[in-house]
């Protein structure tokens, strides 16, 4: 049934406008748990997370998590193949160490599955960064105002807002009722399309910033007079993102209310939603935005409210988020190129084949700058040494690839991702598995898109019996191989 927001009585849009918030009764949380799998909160030493972030290279920089110039989230992997994301804050951010770790370990004791929780920090020196959980699939903003593929249908846009009530209220349990700057840039997506909340925003007000955006047509209005947040300016928030999930856009609270006082409805709503939800159901989509955005904080409802309001408009509640979403899923992965095919298929032959036909050419660019030095003694020792050891890998010869690629890499004279990517399926080849994880693993440090280096290592795990984690690792490099296919194309 289609919204036929025109035929609706002036009262239905005038008595939000005078009622006191609701006392509600306890709702049924389905699925939101505190996962038992995340390790415990830890610190990191600088050192470690420029590793793991290859030195936070460019091609690590994400956007998912929102965050604006100077700070800068990038993407990372553990040793145990758990996906990071780290922040790294303006140098300025937090001039007081000891603070910085307090805040970070309190929002540290946070765990839920409707978080994008935080697993560690460090504060060295002037650094300070956190590290949360990696989503993958972008944030909110991205799928409803600059999406691909397809709008945003009603049902997913429902379960957004549910479960980001659900995550301020489990956070409102644990007595963090404040989060700063809650936007549509806030909300991720993690692997299975479920919508998540970062946790970076619980951390309170730094230097790197003000808590909300200096547009003040979207700030609540108590900021505006104190400068201070409140649980309710939380909640003022919300009704924002209520409005985002409405219309589509990004409109000033004082326009929407006027539509709404006016029943102009139309014009707020999306015109991809068109016959995807009922009148009842967008009128209390609508009562509900209404309510949060009252200018006295007190007539706002709280989080325990927010879900219970929410609750009854889910629909399809059985489909995937993923499914809803659009979104490609790890079980439905692309077709493979022969490269990841072989690695999903653990056929060391086929993967010792095309490596050979490859030879150098991904190197290019990451050596070339040493050729002036081609005539040193050194230099022509280590070149030998990588001749020897390609000779013994053509003739499959693994066990002497593995000595001699080990005696080039620790001459440190030149960094080849090609010779630790041969290392790898030598060391495959003489059932070393980890070694050989270890070593594509060093293949990406060395070049962040190479594809040829996250096969290599979802052939490894695969081996090992990290099927789960070779299935993302599998989704990775199929992404970067295509990636790599369209730049190549636009040559």
């Amino acid at each position: 049934m289609g919204c036929q927001f025109s035929k609706l009585a002036p009262c239905c849009w005038e008595s939000q406008f005078n009622g006191s918030v609701l006392e509600v009764p306890d709702v049924e949380k389905d699925e939101v748990v505190e996962p038992n799998s995340l390790p415990a909160f830890r610190e990191f030493t600088f050192e470690q997370l420029k590793k793991v972030t290859s030195g936070f290279a460019v091609e690590n920089i994400v956007s998912e998590h929102g965050e604006k110039a100077p700070n800068v989230v990038y993407k990372g992997k553990l040793g145990d193949q758990k996906r990071i994301a780290v922040k790294r804050f303006n140098r300025n951010a937090w001039p007081d160490s000891r603070q910085f770790l307090e805040e970070a370990k309190s929002v540290g004791q946070l765990r839920n599955n409707r978080l994008a929780n935080l697993l560690g920090c460090c504060s060295e020196d002037d650094e300070r960064l956190l590290v949360a959980e990696y989503m993958p699939n972008e944030t909110l903003a991205k799928h409803l105002f600059h999406w691909d593929l397809q709008p945003m249908k009603w049902p997913m846009r429902m379960r957004v807002v549910l479960h980001i009530a659900q995550a301020l209220e489990y956070c409102t349990s644990k007595g963090r009722t404040l989060y700063h700057d809650l936007n549509a840039y806030r909300i991720l997506f993690d692997e299975d399309g479920n919508p998540r909340l970062s946790t970076f925003g619980l951390m309170k007000n730094s230097r790197d910033g003000k808590n909300y955006s200096t547009n003040s047509a979207f700030t609540p209005p108590e900021y505006l007079r104190t400068g201070s947040v409140t649980p309710e300016s939380v909640i003022y928030s919300f009704g924002t993102l209520l409005l985002d999930l409405l219309s589509g856009k990004h409109i000033p609270p004082s326009h929407a209310l006027d539509l709404i006082r006016d029943r102009n409805l139309q014009t707020l709503i999306d015109s991809c939603l068109v016959g995807q939800f009922s009148d009842d159901d967008g009128t209390e989509l609508v009562r509900l935005a209404s309510r949060c955005l009252q200018y006295e904080p007190r007539e706002r409802p709280n989080p325990k409210s927010l879900v219970a309001a929410l609750t009854p408009l889910q629909k399809e509640v059985e489909v995937a988020s993923h499914v809803l979403m659009g979104i490609p899923h790890r079980a439905s992965l692309s077709p493979l190129s022969p490269f990841g095919e072989a690695c999903s298929r653990k056929d060391l032959t086929a993967i010792h084949e095309i490596l050979e036909n490859l030879g150098y050419k991904d190197d290019e660019g990451l050596t070339n700058e040493l050729s002036f030095q081609m005539w040193t003694d050194q230099m022509q020792d280590t070149l030998n040494l990588k001749k020897k050891g390609d000779l013994a890998f053509r003739q499959k010869d693994f066990t002497a690839a593995v000595d001699i690629y080990t005696q080039f890499i620790d001459a440190g004279t030149m960094v080849s991702p090609t010779v630790f990517a041969r290392r790898s399926l030598s060391y495959l080849m003489n059932d070393m598995a980890q070694e050989a994880l270890n070593d594509a693993m060093q293949a990406q440090v060395v070049s962040p898109v190479w594809h040829i280096a996250s096969y290599l290592e979802a052939a490894a795990l695969i081996v090992l019996g990290m099927e789960a984690e070779a299935q993302v690792t599998l989704k990775e490099g199929t992404a970067l191989e295509a990636k790599r296919s369209t730049n190549t194309g636009q040559k």
